[in-house]
């Protein structure tokens, strides 16, 4: 009786410590953003050349998500997330100290590539966590995130305000981050479940299920890209008011989405995954359809809060149906996240491209169809996610 017991205790160390990674990570980007717009005026770079620059992040992050998927059966996945935990911290404060374009290029390149590595690691130690926990807890990890995106972005303003240069401005939160994860790594980032041999060519071939999951990955971040770039410009077309007000769009996108996720565990138990896909893409549908089609200040900041509320635990949910749809948790969501990321970056373009031709309010159409594929598709996709 004693043994039986003892397998059932929940991992309860492990789950703080990974929350405290997912803190680290969120906070660590969240500085970053915030340092953009310095480092853009310290190199003198024109908007193209600052784009070229955070295009080698994104580039970074690619490459590297498929190739972290191979790392936990290698290494274990608690031992990968120390390690790319660290790798992460020693990469975050690189770009500061760039002379040019060039050097930024290779520095955003490798904080990118350290960046999607840890996202897909954690991850997929999540989702490890999250199987012997033996109930939905995942969102509470997304949610860690997002409340250090939010704290990393205050701390970077209160510096910037402070007088701290940009270099300070990045290596004071890289000391805080590192403190996170040395905690972490020392608390309980070990190895759950048994170790699998990985494959030799250092990918594996999705199954049809992964390829649904990955696809639900890529519409949702595609909407969530595109509203972090384009919901201000469309405001200020459409309202003609000064940025702050425009920026109020995305304003309540990004708090509703971190409130969400914290109560994101107790609506998967409730609902399930399935209802909280197909209910959130349906929320997430309401929401634009009431920005597109009454453009004002009050259904901007409803519309927007809305479309945040409803996908703010679908990633969540896809990337813990990934986990459990492979061997390796990492393997799977490493292709679920490949694909989310590359939504995320396509989604702009995308909508740039659709304005240019067809008007910014028809372009930004794209998005309810994407929400609404999401939800008539997405609750069976999540439901019938197994081991293949």
């Amino acid at each position: 009786m004693t043994s039986i017991a003892a397998a059932h205790v929940k991992p309860l160390k492990e789950r703080i410590a990974t929350v405290g990674v997912f803190l680290a990570n969120g906070f660590g980007i969240g500085a970053w953003a915030v340092e953009v717009p310095r480092i853009k005026e310290s190199l003198s770079l024109s908007d193209t050349s600052l784009g070229i620059a955070l295009f080698a992040f994104a580039l970074g992050a690619i490459v590297a998500m498929p190739l972290a998927g191979q790392l936990a059966p290698r290494f274990g996945s608690g031992r990968a997330t120390a390690l790319l935990g660290a790798a992460f911290a020693l990469a975050l404060p690189l770009p500061a100290f760039a002379p040019n374009i060039a050097a930024l290029c290779i520095l955003l390149f490798a904080l990118g590539a350290a960046n999607g590595a840890l996202d897909v690691s954690m991850n997929g130690h999540a989702s490890t966590i999250e199987t012997q926990w033996r109930a939905p807890i995942m969102s509470s990890f997304h949610a860690a995130w997002s409340a250090g995106g939010l704290l990393g972005a205050a701390t970077g303003a209160m510096l910037q305000k402070g007088g701290v240069g940009v270099t300070g401005g990045l290596l004071a939160p890289d000391l805080f981050i590192a403190v996170l994860i040395v905690c972490a790594a020392v608390l309980a980032l070990r190895d759950l479940g048994p170790r699998v041999t990985a494959t030799s060519s250092g990918f594996a071939w999705p199954s049809g299920g992964v390829i649904k999951l990955a696809l639900l990955a890529f519409l949702c971040m595609l909407v969530e890209g595109a509203v972090a770039d384009w919901s201000a410009v469309y405001l200020r077309s459409t309202l003609s008011q000064e940025a702050s007000v425009a920026a109020i769009g995305y304003s309540a996108f990004a708090f509703s989405m971190a409130a969400c996720r914290i109560v994101g565990d107790v609506s998967v138990r409730r609902f399930g995954s399935s209802r909280v896909v197909a209910l959130g893409g349906l929320i997430a549908v309401a929401g634009l359809a009431l920005v597109l089609s009454l453009p004002t200040v009050l259904t901007a900041c409803v519309g927007f809060a809305m479309v945040g509320v409803g996908l703010a635990n679908i990633v969540p949910v896809i990337f813990s149906a990934a986990g459990r749809s492979t061997v390796t948790p990492a393997t799977g969501v490493s292709m679920a996240a490949t694909a989310g990321y590359a939504g995320f970056l396509v989604g702009p373009p995308l909508i740039g491209l659709g304005a240019g031709l067809l008007g910014l309010r028809v372009a930004l159409c794209v998005l309810v169809m994407a929400t609404l594929i999401v939800c008539l598709l997405g609750g069976r996709a999540v439901r019938s996610a197994r081991l293949a």
